[in-house]
């Protein structure tokens, strides 16, 4: 395997129709909007999709959600003790952390657990190369609500509580754009692979495989088109601003998912750096 030696930069295109991207737990689990209306996707959320796409393609990941995990394990502590306990040295324990779980080499994490007994606890931090950034729509999203009615009582009454009724909120329609890049000297340090790029561009090709829920009914979410620029150099040809500007999305008004998005998306072509558009799964 060969470490990265040359910067990359993406940009993936999200289309959302009828379905809740990303909840905000404090706002009524609500998508997630800006004061101007724009719909956004944390960057939590996203990483949280590409690390269970690593697991669906075969990678061992640190950080599983309850419902995936495929071990014995019941937290990050267990998991890690398992994995590195004992270990004491804090470069020591970052390498073989690296080296056992891509998430960790690819986005970073931080080890902080305590112990039974005084002095064997374990804080280390660790830099990932992979940053991405919060989506945000292309232009204001509409957000529709309806009351729904659950089937069942949650406790046994002779009337329906107030527990059966609740509220579902989704986006009509939308476009999203993810911006991400891949530091080559962070890649260094954890040792990033041009191997470990491309489960990155896989994970984000095929991003909404597998991840199914009420508010995000199969379908419903899908990634358009993906955007890759591998640079001639560690440092990048172009700074990533301007490589993520150079996809620009012009959208009409009363778009819909019937429409060819294609044509709205214009690339800029950026002299000696070559772009690998990817059509989305």
């Amino acid at each position: 395997m060969s470490l990265l030696n040359n910067k990359i930069d993406f940009v993936a295109i999200v289309i959302v129709d009828r379905a809740n991207p990303n909840g905000d737990p404090l706002n009524g689990n609500r998508p997630r909007t800006d004061y101007s209306g724009h719909g956004e996707i944390s960057d939590v959320c996203i990483k949280r999709k590409i690390r269970n796409r690593m697991q669906d393609l075969g990678c061992d990941i640190f950080v599983k959600s309850d419902e995936r995990a495929d071990d014995k394990f019941k937290s990050l502590s267990e998991r890690a003790i398992a994995g590195v306990g004992g270990i004491k040295d804090k470069d020591e324990y970052s390498k073989i952390t690296c080296e056992k779980w891509i998430d960790v080499r690819s986005f970073g994490q931080v080890f902080a657990f305590g112990a039974a007994k005084k002095g064997e606890g374990v804080t280390v931090g660790v830099r990932g190369p992979v940053s991405i950034h919060q989506a945000v729509s292309v232009a204001p999203v509409e957000i529709i609500s309806m009351q729904i009615t659950k089937s069942v009582n949650s406790e046994p009454r002779e009337k329906k509580s107030r527990d059966t009724m609740g509220t579902k909120h989704m986006v009509r329609f939308g476009v999203y754009k993810i911006k991400g890049s891949i530091n080559v000297q962070l890649a260094q340090k954890t040792k990033f692979t041009n191997e470990d790029a491309e489960i990155i561009k896989e994970s984000l090709r095929t991003l909404f495989e597998n991840d199914i829920s009420s508010a995000r009914p199969d379908g419903s979410m899908q990634i358009h088109s993906l955007y890759w620029w591998e640079h001639n150099c560690p440092t990048g040809q172009y700074n990533s601003a301007k490589v993520h500007a150079s996809v620009k999305l012009d959208l009409p008004e009363g778009l819909t998912r019937d429409d060819d998005l294609s044509k709205y998306i214009e690339l800029e072509e950026l002299p000696g750096l070559k772009c690998e558009v990817i059509n989305g799964i």
